[in-house]
């Protein structure tokens, strides 16, 4: 399948088909017969998971868990579908998100606040609920099982105070969804990846997002399977680099006057400077209005984030 991508320790990378080719992927472990899900995309990807199970060896029946790093829709959307497909399937999401997968209903409007009712239904149509009886909250430290694998789940706030990564120990690597950036593999040069925070709307904090990272980092992971694309090694220099720029678009937002659209502009200016000197650090032959082109939702989203974060901060300073 064009869709699907073969990494070490059985585990496969699904495009989700999301906006565009190569922006997120689906995570499928095969193992022993069985198999995990991990983050499902969209409704309109749901088709495409199913394919490439069957594709494995894997009937609907046998695949045992669906697990969701955090419940933003891009992540998450097609997690009631799925379910209705996979009888036998739990669905591990952060204890924040239990409520909002039982009823999504608040989860839809509060991504329609942030694209607008009309673009939500056509980018995720209309969400399905599932039963509370499938559902297993992924607090810290719970550590689930698939024939002899082994799964640990690890609160890993910063982009949001609903999210996990999940330890693989056989693979040694973690899915990150994410809290370890984004990396597209159209970035890459002779091999080399390049990461990027994602700050998005509304929950962004960057010194829980600095702290996370570090803990990942403790377990020495040998690879990082991100969302936004699929999987990364030479780990510790890219965690470096999220740190730095991490702290580069914090200091992008707090130097921006005045409020409203004017700042965001203003923000956005920022990020798209501090791509153009990456672009040079990284030594990328694509024409800048590419890059820009192949960031410019994550940089969208990245400013807005970086509003609503600068505004909350303020109002915490005391008086």
């Amino acid at each position: 399948m064009q869709y699907v991508t073969a990494h070490p320790d059985g585990i496969l990378a699904v495009d989700a088909g999301y906006c565009r080719e190569g922006l997120a992927a689906i995570h499928l472990v095969i193992h022993q017969g069985q198999a995990a899900v991990i983050d499902t995309g969209t409704n309109a990807s749901v088709p495409r998971v199913l394919s490439a199970l069957a594709a494995s060896g894997i009937a609907p029946e046998n695949v045992a868990w669906v697990m969701l790093t955090h419940i933003h829709l891009d992540h998450a959307g097609g997690a009631g579908s799925l379910m209705c497909a996979l009888p036998n399937a739990n669905l591990l999401v952060h204890p924040r998100g239990v409520r909002h997968l039982i009823d999504p209903t608040r989860l839809w409007d509060a991504t329609a606040a942030v694209y607008g009712a009309e673009k939500t239904f056509a980018m995720y149509g209309r969400l399905a609920p599932v039963a509370e009886d499938r559902i297993v909250a992924a607090i810290d430290g719970l550590e689930v099982t698939m024939g002899d694998r082994r799964f640990r789940v690890i609160d890993t706030p910063g982009h949001a105070r609903h999210h996990i990564c999940i330890w693989d120990e056989t693979a040694r690597a973690f899915f990150t969804g994410d809290t370890f950036g984004l990396s597209y593999r159209e970035l890459d040069v002779n091999g080399r990846a390049f990461v990027f925070p994602t700050t998005t709307p509304t929950q962004f904090d960057p010194e829980a997002l600095h702290a996370s990272i570090d803990r990942m980092l403790s377990f020495g992971p040998e690879a990082m399977y991100l969302t936004h694309y699929s999987r990364v090694t030479d780990v510790e220099r890219l965690a470096a680099d999220l740190h730095r720029l991490i702290d580069t678009e914090v200091a992008v937002a707090r130097a921006a006057r005045g409020d409203g659209v004017a700042r965001h502009v203003e923000i956005l200016a920022g990020l798209e400077q501090i791509v153009r000197e990456e672009a040079e650090r990284h030594g990328w032959t694509l024409p800048e209005e590419q890059v820009l082109a192949i960031l410019g939702m994550d940089l969208e989203l990245n400013a807005q984030g970086l509003g609503v974060w600068l505004d909350e901060s303020r109002m915490a300073e005391p008086a």
